[in-house]
């Protein structure tokens, strides 16, 4: 189900939006896990509402003068989670999770090149900031399975006494290794500290947005 998207009234939508002298408006699709821009493309009333009626991005083809459903000839179609519209009320935010490339090409996103023609790394920021979600995932799925031969079962299994416990043990270790200016172990202690943060977390279902909207908060971040 679409966020917000519960009872659909497409012709109050229509009335809100400003389309195009060709009965257009540019939809821009997002990542809504990672928050990378995979492409931009158009939409009219009728593509727009095939999305909000399957949940899956449509858009019109200028080139082809159709409908076009995105993912209908590769199966990588883009699983709307949310649509949003801009303050002027003329480009639409389309937030999905990609079931595949969402460029003909193979790559994730359409804009995988700078202005030279040269691919694009992957965002050194954010790559780590996705570890941490596939991390946490993980974590999850132990909770779920409790598999005999984890640790992170095991302390599941023995509640947050110890892995309370443990959160302390490591927070000394990052605290002696900053004592010692030892950088290596600095990293390898404060590694084993966001472990067993993320362990309690999941073990008090704390999503990992909870946590972002939190800090956010705490910078006026709107």
């Amino acid at each position: 189900m679409i966020s917000g998207m519960d009872e659909i009234d497409i012709e109050k939508i229509n009335s809100k939006l400003t389309f195009n002298e060709k009965g257009l408006i540019p939809a821009v699709l997002q990542d809504i896990n990672t928050g990378e821009v995979l492409m931009v493309a158009y939409m009219n009333q009728e593509s727009l509402q095939k999305t909000l009626e399957t949940g899956k991005a449509c858009f019109w083809s200028r080139s082809r003068e159709k409908l076009w459903l995105k993912g209908e000839t590769s199966g990588n179609y883009q699983q709307v989670k949310e649509i949003r519209m801009d303050c002027d009320e003329d480009t639409l935010l389309v937030m999905v999770e990609p079931k595949g490339p969402a460029c003909h090409t193979g790559n994730k996103s359409c804009f995988y090149r700078d202005l030279a023609g040269h691919k694009i790394k992957k965002d050194i920021f954010l790559k780590p900031l996705l570890f941490l979600r596939t991390l946490y995932e993980v974590i999850q799925a132990r909770r779920e399975n409790l598999p005999e031969d984890s640790y992170t079962a095991y302390l599941f299994n023995k509640g947050f006494d110890k892995i309370g416990k443990k959160i302390g043990e490591e927070a000394a270790e990052v605290i002696i290794a900053g004592k010692n200016e030892d950088k290596e172990e600095i990293i390898y202690e404060s590694a084993d500290l966001i472990y067993h943060l993320l362990v309690v977390l999941v073990f008090y279902d704390i999503s990992l947005p909870e946590l972002m909207e939190e800090l956010e908060s705490r910078h006026g971040v709107k």
